[in-house]
């Protein structure tokens, strides 16, 4: 049976801005991890880093008028209805425009601010919010809306003021050819970084990446293999928040 070594080293590289470029690196995190055994000897680096990011619609702003807020539906179709200001969500950009993730889950786009959802019973908790060119989400106040709804006899969500986050991008079982980069999208709602003093936990089966700001982080180096991505919303001082969607996980696989 072989028998391996692993070692991880972590080693945390900032960048200081100097030309200006939206594509530098910034709070990069290299996890380099040797792998031994009887037959084989690699190496390898896994890189976490964000990119400064630009909003082209901070003053989109999208607004949900159905469902209302706890209003009940029979279960079946559901109608779901947006008006949408300030975003050219008619100018043929190019994939979905709209977005929206139910209790979590994947998100799923939408071309069409007025649509419905076959649904069964349950309470649910609704997230639409906006896009850019790349698929990446609209993070300024208003490029996002979130609502509590149920269907069938059942009871709203209990009351808690804690923020949660979804996350946009990647998607479950999401496949990535080897060398790509991957792209950890998400939004908080609820709550403020800062404010609220919070933190954002990036976990890649056991590596880690804490964030205290809300950007999408790209990962890089990953080996050929299945893996986890979750993200875990925590106080300043590592206390974790109770609510239902405070964390969320993923599965990917590098071919």
């Amino acid at each position: 049976m072989n028998k391996s070594i692993l070692s991880i080293y972590v080693l945390l590289v900032f960048f200081a801005a100097s030309c200006g470029t939206s594509r530098e690196k910034q709070g990069e995190l290299v996890v380099s991890t040797d792998v031994l055994d009887s037959l084989v000897e690699s190496a390898s680096e896994v890189r976490f880093y964000f990119y400064e990011e630009k909003n082209e619609y901070p003053d989109a702003m999208v607004e949900m008028y159905s469902p209302l807020g706890n209003q009940k539906f029979k279960p079946g179709k559901v109608p779901f209805e947006f008006n949408i200001k300030n975003y050219p969500f008619d100018a043929g950009l190019s994939g979905f425009q709209l977005k929206m993730v139910l209790n979590g889950n994947d998100p799923v786009g939408y071309n069409s601010p007025i649509f419905q959802k076959e649904l069964n019973q349950g309470t649910y908790r609704a997230v639409a919010y906006l896009v850019d060119e790349e698929g990446l989400a609209l993070k300024e106040f208003g490029n996002y809306v979130d609502r509590d709804f149920m269907v069938g006899e059942t009871r709203a969500f209990p009351y808690q003021a804690e923020p949660y986050v979804i996350m946009n991008l990647p998607h479950n079982d999401q496949r990535y050819a080897q060398g790509e980069e991957i792209t950890v999208d998400f939004l908080l709602l609820g709550g403020d970084m800062n404010k609220d003093r919070l933190n954002v936990i990036l976990e890649v089966d056991s590596m880690r990446y804490p964030m205290e700001q809300v950007s999408p982080v790209r990962v890089s180096g990953l080996g050929p293999g299945a893996y986890s991505i979750s993200l875990h919303l925590v106080k300043k001082d590592g206390k974790e928040l109770d609510g239902p969607f405070s964390s969320v996980r993923r599965r990917i696989t590098i071919e």
